[in-house]
């Protein structure tokens, strides 16, 4: 297929790899290529009073009482909010409401299962804000929308007001990477490097038995309505597809959305693709109409 976008936007990212597997190193990566999208003027991070650090995205004329509750990617390893500001901001902006971006704490430095206790205790003070748990989306990008399927278990598993749908984007759901994509879309996918999740994994789960700590192998009933976007490029395609029709064997709904030829991470360079625009609208119009409904 004939894309210069995608293919320029390849040519960067394979041409400026981190310097090194070191954390520290690896986050600074991880920033810059992110930042190969200009964040507008009016978005802005708002710190909220949750203990866990969490910020508020409020685009211009947003319903404020509607919020996307998000989790970002980076292999639980790397990523804030402030990495993903622009993406957060332009997915609120398009559904129409406000965003409550989470900075649950990052391995190695914090071991599986932190970042899940951290996302439950955000969601758990959002809701004493007096936010209608049919009023907020869950959603996450890549470790992010792991993280988001993670959380929506745990509250069902505690008894907590669900969410009124969820959003998925590229979601790192195996631990295992027991998918096949994991070897078929090996060579053409620039950001995930299936040789290097099962490192990743180890540096996340520290001695946590992988297909034990994969959401993707629990009891998947009781969710709200789910939507998840994905490349046919990506490595992690077989998440995506194992997910939803796990969701649906259990009697739930969701919705796959599939982006031909697209990588891992597509919808935060806008920059390079038209696609990371039309597939955002596409997710925000989903959580758009379930909220609405609230």
């Amino acid at each position: 297929m004939e894309h210069p976008g995608l293919a320029e936007l390849i040519t960067f990212l394979r041409s400026n790899p981190p310097k090194s597997p070191a954390p520290a190193d690896m986050r600074a990566w991880f920033a810059a290529i992110l930042q190969s999208t200009p964040v507008p003027s009016e978005a802005r991070l708002e710190r909220s009073t949750c203990d866990v650090p969490a910020y508020f995205i409020t685009p211009p004329g947003a319903d404020t009482s509607r919020v996307i509750f998000y989790l970002h990617g980076g292999a639980y390893i790397l990523g804030s909010s402030e990495t993903h500001l622009e993406t957060v901001f332009r997915l609120a902006k398009c559904a129409g409401v406000r965003a409550l971006s989470v900075d649950y704490r990052l391995a190695p430095e914090h071991a599986w299962p932190a970042c899940r206790e951290d996302a439950v205790a955000a969601y758990r003070w959002l809701l004493a804000q007096d936010v209608a748990p049919s009023r907020i989306a869950l959603a996450g990008d890549s470790a992010g929308g792991g993280l988001t399927l993670s959380t929506l278990l745990a509250l069902r598993d505690a008894g907590l007001p669900m969410p009124g749908c969820a959003a998925f984007f590229s979601p790192w759901v195996d631990f295992t990477a027991s998918g096949d994509s994991t070897k078929t879309n090996a060579e053409i996918d620039p950001l995930v490097d299936p040789r290097g999740l099962a490192m990743m994994a180890g540096a996340v789960l520290q001695g946590n038995d992988p297909a034990k700590s994969s959401p993707l192998f629990a009891d998947l009933h009781g969710l709200p309505p789910l939507f998840v976007q994905v490349g046919t490029a990506e490595v992690l395609l077989d998440d995506s597809r194992r997910l939803v029709d796990k969701v649906k064997a259990a009697g739930g709904e969701a919705v796959l959305d599939v982006w031909e030829h697209m990588i891992h991470g597509f919808q935060a360079f806008p920059t390079y693709l038209p696609e990371a625009i039309s597939s955002t609208e596409r997710a925000a119009d989903f959580l758009r109409a379930r909220l609405s409904r609230a």
